[in-house]
């Protein structure tokens, strides 16, 4: 199984953006991941359009944007103008979630959902076909740098069974608190796409940290 990790650039030093951006296409990094919050479904203002065109501009990699933002269909033609692949939405904010997710496939990109800590699988079950990414959040989003929630590997094992019994081949992704040790427990769970922003921009070597990372994996495969 293929390990994609995707360095946040929530954790990123925006005065040398371009730098920091480059290092990470430099040392593998196989998508960049953008979190987009409103200020109202989670606690924490970030990024905008500008943000992933400047993004775009500086990288060929895949730009993976996270919308924690209360209707995210608002943002869905201008962020995908401003070069966004792939746009990851929360069930909990969007009670027309096929229709949404249908909206982001028409605009070339690819569809995601994401489920907060407290909220069931349940919620995707019936739209699991239109899945190109299911993200489990492993901390309750808005901020970076917080402590894994270890029931969530559970979580990730059961979203595994359900994206196999439907025949998907959507990404299982895990965001939050990911780090050499909770890396390991997430992929053997299942989990193939990791979020890493902390663990990697704090490191002594934060190139580096993206191999150490996917080294993790493959060493307990």
């Amino acid at each position: 199984m293929t390990v994609m990790i995707a360095p946040s650039i929530l954790s990123a030093d925006f005065a040398r953006l371009g730098e920091e951006i480059a290092m990470l296409e430099a040392a593998g990094a196989d998508w960049i991941h953008v979190d987009v919050m409103d200020g109202h479904f989670v606690p924490n203002l970030t990024f905008g359009t500008k943000v992933i065109e400047t993004v775009r501009r500086v990288t060929s990699l895949p730009i993976d944007v996270h919308l924690m933002v209360v209707a995210p269909e608002r943002y869905f033609d201008d962020f995908a103008a401003a070069g966004a692949t792939g746009l990851t939405i929360h069930p909990e904010v969007s009670p027309h979630l096929h229709r949404q997710l249908g909206r982001i496939r028409e605009l070339g990109c690819a569809a995601g959902a994401a489920l907060n800590p407290s909220t069931p699988l349940d919620a995707v079950v019936e739209v699991v076909p239109d899945l190109d990414l299911l993200l489990v959040m492993t901390v309750n989003p808005g901020f970076g740098g917080q402590r894994f929630i270890a029931p969530m590997v559970d979580k990730v094992r059961r979203a595994r069974e359900l994206l196999d019994r439907s025949g998907s081949d959507a990404w299982l992704q895990v965001d939050g608190g990911i780090n050499r040790d909770t890396i390991v427990p997430t992929w053997q769970a299942g989990a193939d796409s990791f979020v890493a922003g902390n663990a990697v921009f704090a490191a002594s070597d934060p190139g580096a940290e993206i191999g150490a990372l996917r080294a993790r994996c493959a060493v307990h495969v």
